[in-house]
């Protein structure tokens, strides 16, 4: 039987290390399903899904300890006991305004409010092209329950966007 994990690595980026985490999951028999990583304030920070024989998971986990010697952090989640999924469609938000503390919050608090779960959300600081300072731009991908208006989530976007100054764009994916 096959097990489903879920980890997350965290640690000094360097050259050659996905292909060494590529290399163990593969070295025990784990086949790699999909992945998110990136190169974050000079760390690398990974999430990875895998599937692996259920007998060769402490395997596994061991090989990975391995790697925590060299300064990288790697928790593993047994996915197996997984909440029933939510039926709705998929919503796209696009943002773009003057960086400042909590905006991530405020926009967020709205997808809370309305039960819509973020499936995905990335997020970079840039420099303002003309007016100078600091833009934030933030991407995200939603999963909007079937009985939520989203016209109702994006007037609660707008009256936000307002007293942020910032831009918004919902609409729903395609």
């Amino acid at each position: 039987m096959l097990a489903t994990l879920v980890m997350t690595v965290i640690g000094p980026d360097r050259t050659g290390l996905v292909a060494d985490f590529a290399r163990t999951v593969a070295d025990q028999g784990g086949n790699w399903l999909e992945s998110r990583m990136s190169h974050l304030g000079g760390q690398f920070a990974g999430l990875m899904s895998v599937a692996i024989d259920e007998t060769k998971v402490a395997d596994l986990r061991a090989a990975l300890e391995t790697l925590a010697v060299n300064g990288y952090h790697v928790t593993i989640q047994d996915s197996g006991a997984t909440a029933a999924p939510i039926e709705g469609t998929l919503a796209s938000v696009d943002l773009v305004g003057q960086d400042r503390p909590g905006l991530l919050r405020e926009i967020t608090g709205v997808f809370a409010k309305h039960g819509l779960n973020v499936e995905e959300l990335s997020s970079e600081l840039g420099d303002a092209p003309q007016e100078g300072g600091t833009l934030f731009r933030a991407s995200a991908t939603l999963l909007v329950p079937a009985q939520v208006d989203l016209n109702a989530v994006g007037d609660d976007l707008e009256r936000i966007a307002n007293d942020l100054m910032v831009d918004i764009q919902l609409a729903p994916a395609d």
